[in-house]
């Protein structure tokens, strides 16, 4: 299959309560690698945890990439520990540093509005983000709690919302759909 030209890129958000945004930036995240896009995803908040997609994503090397860079403790929105917040800034610098480069034509931040909630990565800095992305880089932001902010300067944006889910009932995360 020949290599597709990278059309021109936009910034998609996927928030809400519901089950589903991390889900769809990798649905964007296989097509894309289907034609031979390269594409990197950034979990904030994520680690220590065999999620599915991991595995996949060797598969699918050198087009996708996955980095996990969190624990895979919940995080104290409250008060969040020094190695959380470590964490989150060096996910973000390696995020700007990716995005500018331009190595990468589609860029997931899985779960960045919820750093942003938490305050490990500053809303400003999100924003000048966005206004500064290359031309040419795809931009997904995934994760509860856009801020207004975020949601006006986007280019798409989409709303899981939660009606039924079984967790309620006391189901567990399953290997291989939740995780």
């Amino acid at each position: 299959m020949k290599k597709k030209k990278f059309p021109k890129g936009f910034i998609q958000v996927y928030t809400g309560n519901g089950k589903g945004k991390t889900t769809a930036a990798l649905g964007l995240a296989l097509r894309a690698a289907g034609h031979r896009f390269k594409v990197l995803i950034i979990q904030f908040l994520k680690g220590g945890i065999v999620y599915g997609e991991l595995q996949s994503a060797k598969k699918l090397w050198p087009y996708l990439t996955i980095i996990p860079m969190g624990r895979e403790n919940f995080v104290n929105k409250k008060n969040p520990d020094p190695i959380d917040v470590n964490m989150a800034r060096k996910a973000w610098e390696r995020a700007k540093r990716s995005i500018q480069s331009q190595k990468y034509h589609l860029v997931i931040l899985d779960e960045i509005n919820v750093a942003v909630e938490y305050g490990l990565v500053p809303l400003k800095e999100l924003l000048a983000l966005m206004k500064n992305k290359p031309e040419n880089v795809e931009l997904v932001l995934t994760g509860r709690w856009a801020k207004p902010e975020v949601l006006r300067r986007a280019d798409l944006v989409t709303e899981m919302r939660g009606k039924k889910h079984y967790y309620k009932r006391g189901i567990e995360s399953r290997i291989g759909i939740e995780r």
